[in-house]
């Protein structure tokens, strides 16, 4: 897997939180993030710090199992979570956790956040759903999200938020921010009636698509450091590509 150096990784992880901050994704000190560093170990931003003050001199480096090598403050709560993604996916480099407001009232209310898929776009982007993970208090088992994580990019944290992956920064944020979207538009469909699933058959098409493009952790091939890993593609182009091959 080819990684970027720390220093660039440093401030694209403190802008990340800064993003996260401005769009009222958390509050207080709400949210974390993680990266996947060439060492083996990570980087991840310290607890009891705004995300609106994460600077890149901040940012903690971390080992295998998530003990603070260098930093000074302690690392959240929730690493362990992170930890279990980066086990289940060799894929994926960059974790995200927010609290988006819509969406993580999904998460604290069990309602179920698209599933079955009412839209073609996000099946090929996050997966066939947006699946629910119990709740479990920190430092408890993390094999719910462990069973879920191979097949999908974001999940909700049930009573807690939603997580979401990526091989880089922008593609963990535009993920948090398409679930979040979704999460409204579902919000609204609801009062008119409920969403209408798309049928099963396109479903099962955009997945194609989905691992065609090496998206999901079951279908991306881990890129050599010779060979970067390529941006997340436009999602309508492959939307489109994928209905006019298989109809």
């Amino acid at each position: 897997m080819r990684l970027l150096p720390e220093e660039v990784l440093r401030r694209e992880a403190s802008q990340l939180c800064q993003r996260v901050h401005a769009r009222g994704w958390v509050a207080n000190h709400d949210g974390n993030v993680s990266i996947r560093l060439e060492s083996g170990g990570f980087l991840a931003s310290p607890t009891a710090v705004s995300k609106a003050d994460v600077s890149p001199e901040s940012l903690l480096v971390l080992d295998t199992e998530g003990k603070v090598l260098s930093g000074g403050r302690k690392v959240f709560s929730e690493f362990a979570l992170h930890l279990a993604v980066f086990r289940a996916r060799p894929d994926v480099s960059w974790v995200l956790h927010a609290h988006p407001p819509t969406a993580t009232g999904f998460a604290v209310s069990g309602e179920a956040l698209f599933d079955p898929p009412f839209m073609a776009e996000p099946v090929v982007s996050l997966g066939a759903c947006v699946p629910t993970v119990a709740y479990a208090a920190p430092g408890s088992s993390t094999a719910g999200l462990e069973s879920v994580i191979a097949d999908v990019d974001a999940v909700l944290l049930g009573n807690h938020g939603v997580l979401t992956v990526g091989s880089d920064a922008e593609t963990a944020y535009l993920r948090m921010e398409l679930v979040e979207h979704l999460a409204r538009i579902q919000l609204v469909a609801r009062q008119l009636g409920g969403p209408r699933p798309i049928p099963t058959e396109d479903v099962e098409k955009l997945l194609e698509a989905r691992k065609k493009a090496g998206l999901g952790g079951g279908a991306r091939p881990i890129p050599s450091a010779a060979a970067p890993p390529a941006p997340v593609a436009d999602v309508a182009a492959l939307v489109q590509e994928a209905l006019r091959r298989y109809r």
